[in-house]
């Protein structure tokens, strides 16, 4: 056994004497790499990788989650200050799921869930009942506001006024609100969001003006624009002059392509004045027409005739004619009646007529005032413009002009309309040749040649750099290694004589001294 251990080593110390010592130092490398590699990547891919699941806990919310991570058996790691709690990244989302499914983040609030968790049999009194009514109100609100973009933190205080019988809605008191934001880091809120703030507490809770809210941050009151916010005012007045330069923008980009293919490109500038009128008006209109105009009549929806006729004898008249004791002067005495006829009719038509309500609004972009100027180069060998060409520019700027005007409610004249444009001649005196010497002087020109110099020179230097490199790797590779050392061989065996023996080391040594002396070491080595 040790006699084939031996001998396997000696292979192994001839195999390893056959290489150089280059080829060594690399064998050695590539195999300690190999290794390294291998045991890197063994316990990258052993190792569990974390994942932050929960972020800006407070420490009610951590204990929750920790308590039901250890009793899932699910491994976790708590951030140094306590905020945060990572799981292994398989295993996050479900954890996620999990804690919202529980309800177990409240994020330090008490919400209504409260009198689900502590309901009792027994009840609660009136006072205890409104105590956990306002704070569960409370918490609500905090978690609304916290779900808003920019939101970091937000803590309510509602006062609720007693309820009484005995007041009317108008009479009874109103509630209040004050709320203290955190905004996350670079968060600044804009008007319209700072009134969605004041909407959401208004609208969740019952009887809340808006006066009565407060709503700050670390550094001031954050006010809505009912109660003198300014943000609203501004931001609407932005809008405003965006829209009055995007409407100037657009006509004079019209007048100046379509003039610029007559005229030819860069020789007309266009300078265009406007004036808006921003005001929405709302207006509500009752009308009514009859269905036959020309009768003026309406349509008939009921008619009702009454006829009445009547025929018979008057009743006869009674008493005593006479002056007596019982008898009333000029009263006429009986006499026989006579026929009486009588006749009665009438009708009652109900008429309905169109009637019509028509609510507008006016837009509120409407074209007050508009005023267009246009310079123009004349053509060559022309210091101003000819009158027919003077008078086609101005046609096209009064009709675009009018066009424009023609809901502003106002009716111009062509005299008033020609005041609002104007056409001048623009002469350029400067030749090429002195825009080419001001654009570039002296100074410019000569940096511009140092420049370019420096450029062509460097990239001689990197290419030369580049090709002795290359040459020095091509003799590298020629450069051939040194021969392995052949040693001559003498078979021992087929000599029988010593004399014989010696004869062929004195002609090794004379022929070939350096290889008998190799020869020698050799067996010296083995010795």
């Amino acid at each position: 056994m040790n006699e084939r251990i031996t001998q396997y080593r000696e292979k192994l110390s001839q195999y390893w004497n056959q290489f150089s010592k280059k080829q060594k130092i690399m064998l050695v490398s590539t195999v300690s790499f190999i290794f390294i590699a291998i045991i890197i990547l063994t316990m990258q891919f052993s190792k569990t990788e974390y994942e932050v699941a929960f972020r800006d806990l407070d420490s009610n919310d951590a204990a929750g989650i920790i308590s039901h991570l250890e009793s899932e058996g699910i491994s976790y790691k708590l951030s140094a200050d306590g905020t945060s709690i990572s799981v292994p990244s398989t295993d996050a989302t479900r954890v996620q799921i999990d804690v919202g499914s529980q309800g177990i983040i409240q994020n330090g609030t008490i919400g209504l869930e409260t009198f689900e968790q502590n309901a009792s049999a027994i009840g609660m009194t009136d006072n205890e009942f409104e105590v956990k009514y306002v704070n569960a109100l409370n918490g609500e609100v905090e978690r609304m506001l916290e779900k808003m973009n920019g939101v970091k933190d937000a803590t309510v205080l509602l006062n609720l006024p007693k309820e009484s019988v005995f007041a009317t809605t108008a009479d009874q008191e109103k509630a209040s609100a004050s709320v203290v934001l955190q905004f996350k880091p670079g968060y600044r809120p804009t008007q319209e969001i700072v009134d969605s703030y004041y909407n959401l507490v208004k609208t969740s809770v019952p009887n809340l003006p808006i006066e009565n809210i407060t709503i700050t941050n670390d550094e001031v009151e954050l006010l809505a624009t009912a109660k003198g916010g300014q943000g609203g005012l501004i931001g609407k007045v932005e809008e405003n002059f965006a829209l009055q330069k995007k409407f100037e923008n657009d006509v004079r980009q019209n007048v100046q392509q379509f003039l610029s293919q007559y005229i030819g490109p860069n020789k007309v500038n266009v300078l265009v004045a406007s004036k808006l009128n921003f005001d929405q008006v709302q207006s509500k209109e009752n009308l009514v027409e009859p269905v036959d105009e020309e009768e003026m009549k309406g349509i008939e929806i009921s008619v009702q005739e009454i006829q009445k006729n009547y025929s018979g004898t008057d009743s006869p008249s009674g008493g005593v004619v006479g002056m007596g004791e019982e008898e009333v002067p000029g009263y006429p005495s009986e006499s026989a009646g006579g026929e009486t006829n009588s006749e009665e009719s009438s009708s009652t038509i109900n008429y309905d007529v169109n009637r019509i309500t028509r609510d507008i609004i006016s837009s509120p972009y409407t074209v007050k005032d508009l005023t267009i100027n246009v310079s123009v180069e004349p053509p060559e060998g022309q210091t101003t413009l000819d009158e027919t060409t003077r008078g086609a520019i101005e046609n096209i700027l009064i009709n675009i002009v009018r066009a424009s005007l023609a809901d502003s409610g106002t009716t111009y004249t062509d005299e008033e309309l020609a005041k609002k444009v104007s056409v001048v001649s623009q002469v350029t005196n400067v030749n090429a040749e002195d825009n080419t010497k001001t654009l570039l002087s002296q100074p410019l020109v000569w940096g511009i040649g140092i420049a370019a110099l420096a450029l062509v020179a460097g990239g001689v230097i990197f290419l030369i750099r580049r090709r002795r490199q290359q040459q020095e790797e091509l003799l590298e590779e020629d450069i051939p290694l040194p021969p392995t050392t052949e040693f001559p061989s003498i078979n021992l065996e087929s000599v029988t004589n010593e004399s014989q023996v010696r004869k062929q080391l004195e002609t090794l040594a004379k022929k070939k001294p350096d290889e008998f002396v190799n020869l020698l070491r050799t067996w010296l080595a083995e010795e």
